[in-house]
């Protein structure tokens, strides 16, 4: 039996499935990341212990499946986070700067402020956010005295996200490549061209030769080299951006379906024909490059899962599935919301001075009000990315959703009553991992799964139209405060 070996590499954690060649999981292994906060706004990680999350979780996962040697492997990886290691060596030069990271924000500023915006969006379809790649690979290079190294020493630095850095190393530094739907992800890549934009290079500082090939998400990308627990001459089969791996697997490939992942941040995404115009609030990826390219209107938001995790903290839970069972307690939040704008806030906004806040609280607010207002965040962030990306596309009748948050029954049927439609819940959260899977499958000429009937469990709304309405208005006006508008308006009449 032919079986794919899937690795996906998250924010705050590796998993490995391997997959059967009909699609069946076979057995699964696990290692976390770890998440350092230096300074205000900045995120890292550290490209080692990623590496080295990878080779645990392979591991694991091929000591459960009885030592079963894998045909091929595949790889779903974290996006925009930056990694800039010595080719000669293999050695990072400084952390991995996060997708979270904000501290490009004033090249971004400085950027918008000479009126790249524009240039910005219609090339890459991103908005300009420090978010994305291109700033955090020139603070990386700043940060490293690239400038002032030898032509020698500056040929010999790599920069990448993560993508590039795992296929570095599971072939031994013999490909150094990324993927074009990871690529798109950076601000340096045109959609029209599909590839490296020479004006944007210039425009970010980051020069051609430290980046890498960009290559179709099922060209094949070498293959393993003699890694110990991962066998060599397996090839790397495919490679994909984890949300768009997602969305693959959900089968959602045509302009009217759209899927949500719940991360340590969230994706909203929904295919769309072709790039067409750029709308204000979403931005417009290359979802997967195969035969032909399928883009999506996509947004994203800066912290979902974290939102949930912070609650729990807040609220001395061990753990944050306990947030369920506290915020069970109540019906609704008592008024409350919670904007966790902890890094500014990203679709439809894109506010990077947000701030974040809670509102509503009174003398009878307690822990359970608070649960509740922790999972409403989530829940209405994800709706006001929907409502945006609806209005340039599609309507979607039913929304599917991934992610470890998706397993919270109370988040769930808030997010299907807020949106005020249905919601497929995948009955896998590795959505990510099996849609890098299933299209490995499809580049070695395997049976690809039917994704023509989703799996999964449908959550139909049963909040009435009036108090959606109503939430909704309230959460707007908790957002506006969270960026500072209502505390503007109230000064101004003063």
């Amino acid at each position: 039996m032919d079986t794919i070996l899937s690795v996906d590499q998250g924010t705050t954690n590796t998993k490995a499935l391997l997959v059967s060649d009909s699609g069946v999981l076979l057995a699964r292994g696990s290692a976390p990341a770890g998440v350092t906060f230096p300074r205000p706004g900045w995120v890292e990680q550290d490209a080692n212990e990623l590496w080295d999350s990878v080779l645990r979780a392979v591991g694991e996962c091929l000591d459960a499946s009885g030592g079963t040697t894998p045909t091929a492997v595949a790889v779903s990886s974290q996006r925009e986070s930056v990694v800039a290691w010595e080719r000669s060596t293999g050695v990072p030069v400084g952390p991995v700067l996060s997708w979270q990271d904000a501290r490009a924000n004033d090249q971004c500023r400085d950027l918008a402020a000479s009126g790249f915006t524009e240039t910005v969006l219609r090339r890459t379809g991103l908005p300009l956010d420090p978010m994305f790649s291109a700033p955090k690979m020139a603070w990386l290079l700043r940060d490293a005295g690239f400038s002032g190294r030898s032509a020698a020493a500056r040929a010999d630095i790599a920069v990448g996200t993560v993508d590039a850095w795992l296929v570095w190393n599971l072939t031994g530094g013999a490909v150094f490549a990324s993927e074009a739907g990871n690529a798109s992800r950076t601000l340096l890549f045109d959609l029209a061209t599909l590839d490296w934009s020479d004006d944007l290079l210039d425009a970010f500082g980051v020069p051609r030769e430290v980046l890498p090939e960009v290559r179709a998400s099922d060209a094949g990308f070498g293959v393993t080299a003699d890694l110990g627990v991962i066998p060599a001459g397996l090839p790397v089969a495919a490679v994909l951006a984890d949300s768009h791996a997602a969305l693959y697997q959900h089968g959602c490939h045509l302009p009217g379906t759209a899927k949500a992942t719940y991360g340590t941040g969230s994706s909203v995404m929904a295919p769309v024909a072709g790039p067409g115009d750029r709308p204000v609030g979403v931005a417009t990826t290359l979802a997967w490059l195969t035969n032909a390219p399928t883009y999506a209107r996509e947004g994203n938001i800066i912290a979902s899962g974290a939102a949930l995790a912070w609650m729990a903290r807040t609220l001395g839970l061990a753990d944050v599935t306990l947030l369920e069972k506290v915020a069970d307690t109540v019906g609704d939040s008592g008024g409350v919301h919670f904007v966790p704008a902890f890094s500014g806030l990203g679709a439809p906004y894109w506010d990077r001075t947000a701030t974040g806040i809670l509102t509503g609280v009174t003398g009878g607010t307690d822990r359970a009000h608070l649960a509740m207002a922790a999972l409403e965040a989530v829940a209405h962030q994800v709706a006001d990315v929907l409502d945006t990306v609806e209005a340039d596309s599609a309507a979607i009748d039913v929304l599917h959703t991934d992610g470890a948050a998706t397993a919270n029954r109370r988040l769930m049927q808030l997010q299907a009553d807020l949106l005020g439609r249905p919601i497929r819940v995948a009955d896998a959260a590795d959505a990510s991992a099996l849609g890098a899977a299933t299209l490995a499958r499809r580049a070695l000429g395997q049976s690809e799964a039917d994704l023509s009937t989703p799996d999964g469990t449908v959550v139909e709304p049963r909040m009435a139209a009036e108090v959606r309405a109503g939430r909704r208005a309230e959460w707007a006006n908790a957002v506006a405060r969270s960026r500072a508008d209502v505390r503007a308006d109230n000064s101004s009449s003063r």
